[in-house]
């Protein structure tokens, strides 16, 4: 088979079903109706041949999954490591088939990882404590960030989550200037996998991580700083809390960790010299 790099698996890939339900409530209303749930399906990531990671995910923008977590994992330091991508339908999922250089697949091997899954503790199949942290330099800082630009994106984020808004059930990692503008959305079913899709879709584009940030809508766990860092980016503030070792990671890597982002309010947890308040309360 020709492999074209990063060719789209389907042009309109089917990421909600329609379900029949019965809606009920306390006062005796009932009525039969029909919902929008989300589409989750097993997709494995294969390298050069070797099934390396399964995990359920909203089958859309695959291409940009698999790089993303490619780079956030560390497999390849750099998109032209990956020499072809191309896809493989079954009954029981999808496998995505990287063609990776040698050498990254060489030290893919000596791992020896068995990853089942991404959406739960983020740590399944390491193999012992030392594969636990993988980022140990400091993320290269741009501009700093204000609080406005927060405010400005959160309040724009229900417009680019189409997939929550139709299913309620999807994750959104989007980029965001440092005006306040979101250039780039992903939505998963997993959070992890929706932040690997945007990192992916953004190194595809050659784009600067630096001046920026990534507005994520779940909580930040140690695994989304951890990505956020390797991806170089400097930024991140998520609708929900973080965990207390998110937060040393943050501390650890110099990125800028947000967290309660709301459209009027936030609470910095880490990199505070780098987001500034620009807001007259008077």
């Amino acid at each position: 088979m020709q492999r074209e790099f990063f060719a789209s698996p389907d042009t309109h890939p089917q990421t909600a079903a329609h379900v029949p339900v019965r809606r009920l409530c306390a006062d005796g209303w009932q009525r039969d109706a029909v919902d929008v749930l989300v589409e989750e399906t097993p997709v494995a990531l294969v390298y050069n041949g070797i099934s390396h990671a399964v995990m359920l995910a909203t089958p859309s923008e695959l291409d940009d999954l698999a790089l993303g977590f490619s780079l956030s994992e560390g497999i390849v330091q750099d998109p032209s490591e990956v020499y072809a991508l191309d896809y493989e339908h079954g009954p029981d999922g999808v496998s995505v088939h990287l063609d990776i250089a040698s050498r990254r697949f060489h030290a893919l091997k000596e791992r020896r990882r068995a990853l089942a899954g991404r959406t739960g503790c983020g740590l399944c199949g390491v193999d012992s404590l030392d594969g636990v942290a993988r980022c140990h330099s400091q993320v290269a800082r741009g501009a700093p960030l204000l609080a406005s630009a927060i405010f400005a994106a959160v309040k724009q984020l229900d417009r680019h989550q189409p997939l929550r808004q139709s299913t309620g059930a999807a994750h959104a990692a989007a980029w965001v200037n440092l005006a306040g503008d979101i250039e780039l959305a992903r939505e998963d079913v997993g959070r992890h996998n929706a932040l690997d899709k945007l990192i992916g879709a953004r190194a595809k584009a050659g784009a600067d991580n630096r001046d920026g940030f990534a507005l994520v809508s779940s909580r930040a766990s140690y695994e989304m700083v951890q990505k956020s860092a390797l991806a170089g980016i400097g930024a991140l503030a998520a609708m929900s809390a973080p965990t207390a070792l998110a937060v040393r990671l943050a501390e650890e890597t110099g990125v800028s960790l947000v967290g309660f982002a709301r459209q009027h309010s936030l609470v910095v947890y880490a990199g505070g010299e780098y987001v500034h308040m620009d807001i007259d309360p008077s």
